[in-house]
């Protein structure tokens, strides 16, 4: 289905007078408010294909009905996203979960939707029906060439996949790791790694980036060979100037301070890509902003600074969210996640930044506190939705997706048994 304008502008009508109340006082308080608004309505985030279906857990997985059974339809749904937030133009692959049999005719689709791919994603940590070799103990990392080879070729494949499609990176997690102390010699896999993503990286076009995910454990428990961004670091210096670091949200031991993390990299000028989510324990893969918000607008207040200071020409990170919806509507679960990345961008643009670092300087905590405290209890409610109505969006996403009964339409179009690949 596509949601039309004329539906978006029938769920606005009755939020319009209030907004532009809202809106007027607003602008009485914020002296930057037409900067914040126009930085937000620019942003996109990409949307992960294989989020667009019921997620689930190793003890089970509850469908929904109306899920996309295709990439077609994870690109329908992806539209339906990007047309009530104005903030979702760009759609992330994982392959072989998303493989497209004719690129040219999804390319075409994407490009009817207003839709681009951003990074493609690989998969060495599963085996496939077709598979010769087994990643049980590695992909990347293998102590068998003939394994490492195979994994190579799919990441390949992928980056392949991905110029035909018009996208512009490849994005590598590795599973690797061990288990049980002895399992594995350390410095054999890291080196084993580095061989293979070389190979890989010999692949890539002059217009495309590598970004090395890392992750502390999951799902092997004693070691992970790309087990934190100081090894994705090192890795990707070693490969060349078009690999960088992935920040992951939910791939970092408990009250690690990521927002120091990002400071370092863009410091650096090493901060490729970033995948947005939430957790309590680990990598619970939660809808974004709902455990850690603080957290969250104090790595944009990093964000923000860091590309206005950016000496060392960091580019702009890819952007995706990565959570797994087990309960809720996903799509829904995504539209509450894109307005909570928003919501941490617009409170972090809010941040007097002199103000900031004059009280830094003069080592005054007290003022430096109440300035990012004040920015972060900011309400940016009105400055997302004047963002989207800029972009001929919903003022409010998930009210109007209820009210024109998406779900329920998708039922009707796809049944209530359709399953979506992937997870």
């Amino acid at each position: 289905m596509r949601i039309s304008k004329e539906q978006i502008k029938e769920s606005n009508n009755g939020l319009l007078e209030t907004h532009k109340e809202d809106l007027a006082q607003l602008c009485k308080k914020h002296k930057n408010l037409e900067q914040v608004i126009d930085v937000i309505a620019k942003y996109n985030i990409a949307i992960p294909s294989w989020a667009l279906g019921a997620g689930g857990t190793r003890f089970g997985r509850f469908g929904f009905g109306g899920e996309p059974g295709n990439l077609e339809q994870k690109l329908d749904d992806v539209a339906i996203i990007n047309d009530l937030t104005g903030s979702a133009n760009a759609v992330s692959l994982h392959i072989p979960w998303d493989i497209s049999e004719d690129a040219s005719v999804i390319k075409a689709k994407a490009d009817l939707l207003g839709l681009n791919f951003d990074a493609m994603n690989s998969n060495t940590f599963q085996d496939q029906k077709e598979q010769e070799y087994s990643y049980k103990f590695g992909s990347l990392c293998h102590t068998d060439k003939t394994v490492r080879d195979q994994a190579v070729a799919h990441n390949i494949e992928v980056i392949d996949q991905g110029i035909a499609l018009g996208s512009k990176s490849l994005t590598v997690w590795l599973a690797d790791g061990s288990n049980f102390p002895g399992q594995l010699n350390f410095r054999r896999a890291f080196e084993n790694t580095l061989s293979s993503l070389k190979e890989i990286y010999d692949h890539l076009p002059d217009d495309w980036k590598m970004f090395i995910e890392y992750k502390p454990y999951e799902p092997n428990f004693y070691s992970m060979v790309i087990q934190d961004w100081g090894t994705s670091h090192m890795l990707a210096k070693d490969l060349g100037g078009k690999a960088y670091t992935l920040v992951d949200l939910g791939h970092h031991l408990p009250n690690t301070n990521i927002e120091q993390i990002v400071s370092t990299l863009i410091t650096r000028g090493m901060l490729g890509g970033f995948h947005f989510n939430d957790s309590k324990y680990g990598d619970d893969d939660l809808s974004v902003g709902v455990i850690k918000p603080y957290q969250l607008f104090l790595i944009f207040n990093e964000l923000v600074y860091g590309f206005e200071n950016n000496k060392a020409n960091n580019p702009v990170p890819a952007w995706m969210i990565d959570a797994s919806h087990n309960l809720k509507d996903p799509l829904e679960d995504l539209i509450q996640s894109v307005d909570a990345i928003e919501t941490a961008y617009a409170k972090a643009l809010l941040i007097d930044q002199k103000a900031l670092e004059e009280a830094q300087l003069a080592n005054d905590v007290v003022a430096a506190q109440r300035i990012l405290q004040d920015a972060f209890q900011s309400d940016v409610k009105t400055i997302l939705a004047e963002a989207r109505l800029r972009n001929a969006a919903a003022i409010d996403p998930v009210q109007a997706y209820r009210k024109m009964d998406v779900r329920n339409e998708l039922i009707k179009e796809r049944g209530m048994h359709n399953a979506a690949t992937g997870l």
